[in-house]
């Protein structure tokens, strides 16, 4: 309760803050100093440099602004009083930012900062010059960087120094490949750069010990010349004790093979009772619990005794054992030993493995009333992570769901609504397909998912049982930044053994699309996704340059179904009354559909980013088909999507949706196109607000009768996008994200409806608010 209490205190406070922020920013600081109001920096000369990218060197910049004028935090800040003592003013202090006091030291050293980046970029000449402008009477200061870049030094010419001829062949190998090429700016990020790529191509060729500290450059300037002459030098071995003489100079670098490979299957385990398997030239050392067996181990190594050293190698052993979801840790330890006649080196591994818990049960029930009719949902989950010592993952999920129902039950078949529900799968850590050799396992790095669901529903005007059967297969790398997941199959069944009479008449006289989704279908597809992201490998970089990354994520899926069954029935089988072909009396769904997204974010700096997202689909029903199936077909509006209108509310096309009593189940289409554009910025405590402006929609391949007007048509399909805008506020606990967002319309294309609600605003009709967990995109 004082929790709550105290947000509310706070949030009250900040219709405040702005006043606080202009009349009383400097309460907090000292007498005799000064509040940094403004910094900018300014750049003279080259105007290939963007000073925005150079902030990021500055060791004090001022307060935290919300849409570049309003230091909210601040100002939050400011709401406390000068007594440290009382909960409340430490409380307010933690949820804003204290003042940022100027010090002529970290000014200083900003100015320092900056001028050593710009020497790093090759401008050797540049000088920095600081301006302050202190407003006395206000208690504030301004500061300006100017730099003056002057001319870049330009490489003139790159030569190569390598004493030793084996590793020389290795780099020149593949020199177009350089990034340090003749007419570039002596820009040394390039030149570290260089250095990173040539150690990780020694590496991988057997150079184990080698780093990219073997590697300087020596730059040669002459006297009032802005031109390089760079020479790459690849430098011999090191002596053990560090003392290099002039017969080092001849020194070549050792190659690394691997030696003995060794599995310590229980590195946590007690030491006193262990056994050695050797399996196909690996060493299993077991604990007292045998819990995988050697093949499933020996599988999911890539380090071959004799073999030269890789970190390729070493990457797939982590990502194919991580497969293993018996495990909860792996650790690859190399330790260098004996060296061979020829002055290789051999490396020993050792992979210690920590096992995870075999078996768990999880258990959840819920509650429901639903306008006083009560009920409840109970589910269980048993997962056994190493069903045959091989870590295969078994899971089996029961959930039964009851809700009582009031009222008059003359003409129905239930009283009641029930559902029961079960699904069993097997996830085995490897490629399994019939006769697939060990080779063909081991190149294809992925899991292997079985699995049946079942699902039985009692309503009072039907009873509907939906069956399925899923072969998948799935693969990620060891970043987790590439995922694919390709299902070779995967059936859907649905059938109604019991309905009341005139039930589908009753609620889709004419709606061949509603009638779909409570008649017998029947779904075979095969289909693929593909998801892409760099946003680990961008934090890190950014981490280690002082940047701020941009962030990309690629989403792609196409799936087609029919397409056997189809070639089989016209073979062999022959249609129905209908026209169609049939499995089990029932007609089977033709279609093809392919979905692609791409999103990007662009942090300008730790609390200001702009996202840009724009993504697309098509769905073309064929053979079979006339109508894709409702539960694949494409839906606009919602939280993820135009967010000026609800879920399901949109297109498709300019179909009206007001002139439909059942228009939930029109408003779906064949094609989506969507974009969004964001700008989020962190405001204070947990919170950050966001503004945005969406458009898309949906339309559809055929003239359906029931949707008018959702037909798409390339020469007027952008006159019917729609457009909105909006804010959000949004809670950012760093495991998940709570968001609201509050959508305006902005052009609607719908017929019979408010074409510019922009200019003719209705608050109950243009606006949607959504509530939901996680960023739209």
């Amino acid at each position: 309760m004082r929790n709550w209490l105290n947000n509310a205190l706070v949030t009250a406070g900040i219709a405040v803050s702005l006043l606080l922020e202009g009349c009383s920013a400097v309460r907090h600081v000292p007498e005799g100093r000064y509040l940094l109001d403004k910094v900018n920096i300014s750049v003279e000369g080259d105007k290939d440099i963007p000073s925005a990218d150079l902030y990021n060197y500055l060791r004090q910049t001022p307060n935290h602004k919300v849409l570049g004028f309003w230091k909210l935090q601040l100002g939050t800040y400011n709401l406390s009083g000068n007594d440290s003592t009382k909960w409340y003013n430490r409380w307010v202090r933690r949820m804003g930012q204290p003042p940022v006091i100027y010090e002529q030291a970290l000014t200083d050293a900003s100015a320092r900062q900056l001028h050593l980046a710009m020497i790093n970029r090759g401008y050797l000449n540049a000088h920095v010059e600081v301006d302050t402008t202190i407003r006395t009477e206000k208690r504030r200061i301004d500061v300006r960087y100017n730099i003056f870049t002057g001319e870049p030094h330009v490489i003139r010419s790159v030569t190569y120094d390598i004493p030793d001829s084996a590793v020389a062949s290795v780099i020149m190998a593949d020199s177009t490949k350089f990034t340090v090429k003749t007419g570039d700016k002596f820009d040394r990020d390039n030149l570290d750069s260089e250095r990173t790529l040539i150690t990780r191509r020694l590496r991988n060729r057997g150079y184990y010990a080698f780093n990219k500290d073997y590697i300087t450059y020596y730059a040669d300037t002459a006297a009032n010349s802005c031109s390089v002459d760079l020479t790459m030098a690849v430098r011999p071995p090191r002596r053990p004790n560090g003392a290099d003489t002039a017969a080092d100079s001849a020194a070549i670098h050792t190659l690394y093979r691997i030696g003995k490979v060794y599995f310590i299957t229980d590195s946590d385990g007690d030491r006193s009772n262990l056994d050695t398997v050797s399996y196909k030239g690996v060493d299993i050392v077991y604990g007292r619990d045998r819990y995988l067996k050697p093949g499933a181990l020996e599988e999911k190594c890539f380090l071959i005794p004799g073999q030269l050293y890789s970190p390729h190698n070493v990457d797939r052993t982590y990502e194919s054992i991580a497969r293993l979801g018996i495990l909860k840790s792996i650790n690859i330890e190399l330790v260098p030993e004996a060296t061979l006649d020829n002055g290789d080196r051999l490396l020993d591994a050792y992979i210690r493995l920590s096992r995870n818990k075999k078996q768990s049960i999880t258990l959840d029930i819920e509650g429901t009333n639903s306008e006083g009719d009560l009920g409840f949902g109970v589910g269980a989950t048993y997962q056994h992570r190493n069903l045959a010592k091989g870590s295969q993952l078994f899971t089996g999920r029961l959930r039964m769901n009851y809700e009582s129902l009031s009222g008059s039950f003359n003409g129905l078949i239930n009283d009641r609504y029930t559902e029961y529900a079960g699904e069993v799968g097997i996830t085995f850590p490897r490629f399994e397909f019939p006769f697939a050799p060990l080779s063909m396992r081991q190149r294809f790095n992925v899991s292997s998912e079985f699995a049946l669901s079942f699902n039985y529903q009692e309503r009072p005007e039907y009873t509907r049982i939906i069956s399925g059967a899923a072969w998948r297969y799935k693969w990620v790398n060891r970043t987790n930044t590439r995922r694919h997941e390709f299902d070779l199959i995967d059936i859907n069944y649905v059938y109604l053994p019991a309905r009341t009479n005139g039930f589908l008449d009753a609620i889709a006289p004419d709606n061949p699309l509603l009638r779909y989704s409570y008649e017998d279908h029947f779904i075979m597809s095969m289909g693929y996704r593909y998801y892409h992201t760099n946003k680990r490998i961008a934090s890190a970089v950014g981490r280690a340059r002082g940047i701020q990354p941009i962030v990309y994520t690629i989403r792609a899926s196409a799936e087609t179904a029919g397409n056997l069954l189809y070639l089989g029935s016209k073979a062999f089988g022959k249609r129905s009354e209908s026209g169609v072909y049939e499995v089990f009396n029932t007609q089977f769904s033709q279609y093809i559909k392919g979905e692609v997204d791409y999103a990007i974010t662009r942090n300008f700096d730790h609390r200001h980013s702009l996202a840009f997202h724009i993504g697309g689909g098509i769905g073309y029903p064929y053979g079979n088909s006339r109508v894709l199936p409702f539960e694949k077909r494409f839906y606009a509006g919602g939280a993820n999507g135009v967010r000026g209108w609800g879920v399901r509310t949109l297109g498709p096309g300019r179909y009206n949706s007001h002139n439909s009593v059942s228009y939930f189940i029109n408003q779906c289409g064949d094609i989506r196109l969507d974009m969004s554009l964001e700008y989020r910025a962190k405001l204070f405590w947990v919170l950050e607000g966001g503004a945005f402006i969406d458009a898309g929609n949906i339309w559809t391949i055929h003239n359906y009768e029931n949707q008018p007007g959702g037909m798409f048509h390339f020469n007027t399909f952008w006159k019917e996008i729609a457009w909105a805008y909006g804010l959000g506020l949004r809670m950012d606990f760093n495991y998940f994200l709570l968001r609201l967002d509050l959508g305006v319309k902005a052009y609607n294309p719908a017929q019979g409806q408010e074409r510019w609600p922009l200019f003719h605003f209705d608050w109950h009709r243009d606006t949607a608010v959504h509530f939901s967990v996680g960023y739209p995109f």
